[in-house]
């Protein structure tokens, strides 16, 4: 190649990398989070999470895939992974393992939960803490005090309570609907 055949090249360098900044800076999936509290925060919460979010106060991120760690953490979107910390909060669908003093999943939970206070909107997998909530739950409920409208599972307990349940909603010990 030539000299002059590649100051022709130049311009079409420097576009190619002007369209890859521009790609990366509308890019709202990112790798990493850091959050003191929102809005004081790396990333805005519009931004989507795939790798490890850390929120060391309250951080808020639309999806989180992966770890997400802190004191509150609130995703408005769906999570896929592990969030533990002091209080979790899912405004959308849970898949994996939640571990906080309260579990809140507001969407359809499907894994672990593991808590003092769980509460999902439907959920299939395990809810294990003193207090478990589910307008539906199918899996087992593990606690002192376990509550679900229906049931396709296991309620064990000192109070279990299966609302729709026709015979015997509300039973000490062990509750069942299958």
């Amino acid at each position: 190649m030539r000299f002059g055949s590649q100051m022709k090249l130049i311009p079409v360098v420097f576009f190619a990398l002007f369209l890859f900044a521009c790609a990366c800076e509308a890019q709202t999936v990112r790798p990493v989070q850091l959050a003191l509290f929102n809005p004081v925060q790396i990333f805005p919460e519009e931004t989507s999470i795939r790798g490890v979010a850390l929120n060391l106060i309250y951080g808020v991120n639309r999806d989180v895939q992966g770890l997400e760690i802190g004191l509150v953490n609130r995703t408005t979107g769906s999570v896929g992974g592990l969030q533990y910390g002091g209080i979790g909060w899912c405004e959308g669908n849970f898949t994996g393992w939640q571990s906080h003093f309260v579990n809140i999943t507001e969407g359809h939970f499907k894994g672990l939960q593991s808590s003092f206070f769980n509460n999902a909107n439907d959920g299939v997998g395990v809810q294990y803490g003193f207090v478990n909530i589910a307008k539906s739950f199918n899996g087992v409920q593990l606690g002192l005090l376990n509550y679900t409208r229906t049931m396709e599972g296991l309620q064990i307990g000192l109070v279990n309570v299966i609302s729709e349940k026709e015979a015997l909603p509300v039973l000490p010990i062990v509750n069942w609907s299958f």
